[in-house]
């Protein structure tokens, strides 16, 4: 199964995967019925969820269900228990965004038109389709952003960042993940490495351009944000990151005061 998965991420386009996905992933869960681990975003329980990686697979990651990946179900957890997100309709633009959230937000807002717009470069499931380093939206036009595991791939994430502030109204806030290597003091990028398998070697993913440091909440605040490096994950018991296959991500939670 793990190198079933590892060789469908590296060789089939992200949009096929994309579409096929829904409906392979839960055949393949057929497998892991069972008690052990439950998905917080859908409620699901397995023996243990399936394997997932680029280069390195991780086991107990991807939920067959709705398809959470650890990230996605810490994430999650901080919307639902630390937000009003859930419960009220900010006007909410969701970049790249996780199937297994959108598939609660896009219900949670369908009475609410135009307050909930996903957008990707290229996905069939987005809404919008824009590069984020030139968004075509308006200053100080969105309460809430969600962008995660993005900046990673975007040439210049400053530019990026700098976009996302501006189209960010005073009084908003957003949730920007990276994925963050602490042991690195200062983020490592070079665009001399341009072989997908140096690129893979070095990043971690073919398509990763820079890998970010301790210095990652520094690098949003440059953009302008008010940011807060959150140790989510250290607020649950053991057991409790057992049962939901939590990760030991940091939640990066940027703020527009003025």
């Amino acid at each position: 199964m793990k190198k079933l998965i590892k060789w469908m991420l590296n060789h089939v386009p992200r949009p096929v995967l994309q579409r096929a996905a829904g409906w392979a992933v839960p055949v393949l869960g057929f497998f892991y019925r069972g008690k052990g681990v439950e998905c917080p975003v859908c409620g699901a329980k397995y023996r243990r969820f399936l394997p997932y990686g680029y280069v390195r697979s991780r086991a107990n990651a991807l939920c067959p269900k709705c398809l959470s990946l650890e990230r996605h179900r810490l994430l999650w957890l901080y919307l639902t228990r630390e937000t009003d997100l859930m419960t009220s309709f900010p006007r909410t633009l969701h970049i790249a965004p996780e199937v297994c959230i959108m598939r609660h937000l896009k219900p949670h807002f369908a009475g609410h038109p135009g307050q909930y717009v996903t957008a990707d470069l290229e996905s069939p499931l987005a809404d919008m389709h824009f590069d984020v380093q030139q968004i075509p939206l308006a200053d100080d036009s969105v309460d809430v952003i969600l962008c995660n595991h993005l900046l990673e791939h975007v040439a210049d994430d400053r530019k990026a960042l700098r976009e996302l502030y501006r189209i960010l109204r005073p009084g908003g806030w957003g949730i920007l993940l990276s994925p963050v290597e602490p042991d690195y003091e200062h983020t490592y990028e070079d665009d001399t490495i341009t072989d997908p398998d140096e690129r893979t070697r070095i990043f971690g993913q073919y398509d990763h351009r820079r890998i970010y440091g301790a210095d990652y909440a520094d690098r949003l605040r440059e953009a302008g944000f008010d940011a807060a490096d959150i140790d989510y994950a250290a607020s649950f018991s053991d057991a409790e990151r057992r049962l939901y296959a939590l990760p030991a991500d940091h939640i990066y939670v940027v703020y527009k005061v003025s």
